[in-house]
Formats: C-alpha cells, structure tokens, sequence
C-alpha cells in the first residue's frame, strides 16, 4: 500500500528514522548512527550502525543496514534527520530511494543556512562532490510545523504522513527517539533536546 492509500484508510504507517550520536567533532573515526522503528508513533524496533566523521559513506551504511533486517519489509517510509551525519558525511537521496524503493526524506528542525553550509563544508576534501549531494536532494520544502526535502513522493503526502507520525512537537517521533536513545548509549543518558 502507497502512503497516499494508508493516509486514505487510517492505516498504521511503519517508519525508521535515522540519527547520529553525539560525537567530537574533529575527533575522526567512526560515529554511531541509530535507526528507530515505528509503527505511527510506537516503538517496534532498533538498528546500530556506523558512518565515518565528514566520510562519504552515509548512503551506503544506512542501505547496508536496511537492506539486511527483518524490518524493511514491513515499511512504507524513510526518515533522516537532515541529510548529514557524523558532521558532513550525506546522503545521496535519490540514491537511498532508488536502492530502497520506499520514499526517503530528510527532515530539518529549521530550514537551513545553506551558505553556512557551502562554508562549513569547504573545508573538507571532496567538496563538489558534496555540494552535488546538496543539490541531488532537491527543494525544501515547508508544511509548518516541519521543513524537509523528499524523493518519491509528493510534498503535500509527505505533509499528511509527518503529521500521522507525530506525537507532539514537529519532531517525528521515530527521529526523536533515534536522537534520545542515541544520546543514551553514548553518554549513559538522553539529552533534553530531541
């Protein structure tokens, strides 16, 4: 069933979404990366996983976690917080939708400074490639309370779908939830912000 058809039937909707934990930046090394899954906004499961700090290896870690568990064949959507993780290690979301087949969005607390962005990353080897990254994940889009960008399917669904997915705030439940048991395991507690 597509999303538009699950929005239509009050169906529940299963989703994993994906977050960094805190890491030092500069440190180097690997950062450890989080998927939570739910259905709507319960809690069913969790994948652990790596990606290198500002590598390029985003795309290829969250697949490879996918692609292996038990979880993607019950799940009809893919949540990123943002598209960077471990500092500047993107996502290709094309890419990630095209391997996956489900639709994938990034989704941003705030629409974001992309000249800040464009700075930070310069600083890094592989730039143009990055900046393509940037590019390849298209429009941000804007459906207050949320700010995201998507591949494979429409915004005005995607809108619908975060809401479905949201318990209170603007903050997927399935990406808060990455983000607080994240923290967890790094730091022996969750953090406030989530």
């Amino acid at each position: 069933m597509n999303l538009e058809s699950l929005l239509k039937f009050n169906r529940t909707i299963r989703v994993i979404g994906f977050d960094d934990a805190p890491f030092i930046r500069g440190a180097g090394g690997n950062v450890n990366i989080a998927g939570i899954v739910c259905a709507g906004t319960r809690f069913e499961g969790m994948l652990w996983g790596q990606v290198e700090q500002d590598g390029l290896d985003a795309t290829q870690s969250i697949c490879k976690l996918l692609l292996g568990s038990k979880f993607l064949p019950q799940l009809h959507i893919i949540l990123i917080d943002g598209l960077g993780f471990g500092g500047f290690n993107l996502v290709d979301l094309p890419e990630l939708r095209n391997i996956i087949q489900l639709p994938c969005v990034a989704v941003m607390r705030r629409p974001p400074d992309l000249d800040a962005v464009k700075n930070a990353m310069s600083r890094l080897p592989n730039l143009e490639y990055r900046q393509k990254l940037l590019k390849l994940a298209g429009k941000i889009y804007e459906y207050p309370p949320f700010v995201f960008q998507v591949c494979g399917e429409e915004p005005e669904i995607i809108a619908k779908v975060l809401e479905k997915l949201t318990d209170c705030g603007k903050v997927p439940e399935a990406l808060r939830l990455a983000h607080l048991i994240s923290a967890a395991v790094i730091k022996g507690e969750s953090s406030s912000s989530a």
